[in-house]
């Protein structure tokens, strides 16, 4: 039960995926406008996606036929002779799946260039591909033959199977799941592999360089724009930051709004003061003694006084 829920739950982000590719939305975002199938369509149409899915695939099959017949056969004697470094035979024709493939991309970008003086194409990326997913045929293919029995090739051999009689009808079918496995997980692989075909294809394009390469014509573009605009002394636009201030009132509103502290305490104040002044028929002047100008205090910190 435990496993059911794990693997659904890792299969629920592609399910999302895949919802979303119906939907008429063209951010690919909720919520859900419509259902169309106008977005296959537009892929369908396009060369560019065509040439490149086309080219992916056709290098994706190629490395599995290789990576599979490679790993197959190298996974025999691996398990079966008696070489005096058999471990250590092993360890390194699995060394590709622990070397970070930007290392195996660039060694093999000198190797085919510069040593064999060969042109970056498809065949290239077939190569270092296979460089990469052969291991992974090799350590499945490998456990399975490690768990076979001997027994059953001797007694095919007691009835007259010659060698290539029992490989082909007693050890084949025993391991054809294994080599099924392998070679699915090779194409899988393939079908994804991006840094080593990055650095051998060439001038071609598989499916994740050409995703890649529009993403990365779209943030150029957007860059660009935004440089001209500066050049021109034109502020580009933040989402964000307009609606934030259309939301924020202005400065002359928020100043009408709000009043001084204690102006309106001192108003009061000051009309009766004037007021007893007039009545006494005096202005600037009681009992003799000279009143002191009136005056009104600003804006507190503001070190001004108002007319």
């Amino acid at each position: 039960m435990g496993d059911f829920s794990s693997t659904s739950s890792c299969s629920r982000p592609i399910l999302v995926l895949v919802a979303f590719s119906f939907n008429a939305n063209r951010y690919g975002t909720f919520p859900f406008t419509g259902w169309t199938l106008h977005w296959y369509g537009q892929v369908f149409h396009d060369y560019q996606i065509k040439d490149a899915l086309f080219t992916t695939l056709r290098i994706s099959a190629e490395v599995t036929a290789v990576a599979t017949i490679v790993g197959t056969a190298a996974a025999f004697p691996l398990v079966r002779s008696r070489l005096p470094f058999r471990s250590g035979v092993r360890i390194g024709m699995t060394l590709p799946i622990m070397i970070p493939g930007l290392l195996i991309g660039v060694s093999l970008l000198v190797l085919l260039t510069d040593v064999f003086h060969l042109q970056l194409s498809e065949q290239t990326a077939v190569i270092g591909q296979s460089v990469y997913t052969t291991p992974f045929v090799v350590l499945l293919v490998a456990a399975r033959l490690q768990g076979f029995d001997p027994s059953l090739e001797r007694a095919a051999s007691d009835l007259g199977a010659n060698t290539y009689q029992r490989l082909r009808h007693v050890v084949l079918p025993l391991i054809m799941p294994a080599v099924f496995a392998g070679a699915l997980f090779a194409f899988t692989l393939s079908l994804d592999e991006f840094i080593i075909t990055l650095f051998l294809i060439g001038a071609h394009n598989t499916l994740p360089i050409y995703i890649y390469t529009q993403g990365q014509v779209r943030d150029h573009a957007r860059g660009e724009r935004a440089r001209d605009a500066a050049s021109r002394g034109v502020a580009v636009p933040d989402r964000t930051r307009v609606r934030a201030a259309a939301r924020r009132p202005s400065r002359a509103a928020a100043r009408q709004s709000v009043t001084t502290p204690g102006t309106a305490t001192r108003e009061p104040l000051l009309r009766r003061r004037r007021h007893r002044v007039r009545r006494r028929g005096t202005w600037g002047t009681t009992h003799g003694r000279a009143l002191p100008p009136l005056r009104r205090r600003g804006r507190r910190g503001s070190g001004t006084r108002p007319p």
